[in-house]
């Protein structure tokens, strides 16, 4: 990783109510705490309407993500919330469009991670965490979970999974202590693999 070549991982999630937004800006924080740039992207929902179109700028929130942003990140956190066990619609849209960064290798070797919400318990967590990381490995990412080294999976009461980091949501509307140190323990890994793997 060259020092001009400005690093950065790329958070990339999406959002419908606001709690998986919650847990990307907390892993930022954990990304940004081992030295390198968060960079928060969203992709826009997918309408039931097949002529609808959204802007290429939403009204509020961070922006849409672009393959160039993922072309170039040096590593990857991806979150969704969970729907029946699985990611959600418009992010696995999204990844079905990157058959360019897979034909090209473009994300072989980078390290990445996964991350959810759910509005129960028992609402899928682990078996959407494992759906997420499918396309990452086809595309030759090095996938990467959350140790239990990290005192909060041991403590959690609520999310925090070592397949990665997340939310039970709750009327609250906040993330536990114990997920929030998760998504920060989450960030730092994922951005910490990355310098070592590109030195």
């Amino acid at each position: 990783m060259s020092p001009t070549s400005n690093p950065y991982i790329l958070i990339l999630y999406y959002s419908r109510n606001g709690h998986v937004k919650m847990l990307a800006e907390q892993i930022a924080q954990g990304v940004e705490a081992a030295g390198l740039e968060g960079r928060l992207r969203t992709v826009p929902a997918v309408s039931t309407v097949c002529e609808s179109t959204a802007a290429d700028i939403p009204d509020s929130g961070d922006i849409y993500c672009c393959e160039t942003d993922l072309a170039a990140c040096s590593g990857l956190l991806l979150g969704s919330p969970t729907r029946f066990g699985n990611m959600a619609a418009p992010l696995k849209y999204f990844l079905d469009s990157t058959a360019n960064l897979w034909l090209n290798g473009s994300l072989i070797n980078k390290p990445a991670g996964v991350f959810t919400s759910t509005s129960s318990l028992h609402g899928g967590q682990e078996s959407t965490l494992l759906s997420m990381m499918l396309p990452l490995l086809h595309q030759g990412m090095v996938v990467a979970g959350v140790p239990y080294s990290e005192p909060s999976l041991n403590a959690t009461q609520s999310g925090g999974t070592p397949y990665g980091a997340s939310h039970v949501e709750t009327d609250s509307l906040q993330l536990s202590d114990e997920e929030r140190q998760i998504c920060q323990a989450q960030g730092r890994r994922i951005a910490e693999l990355a310098i070592k793997l590109n030195k």
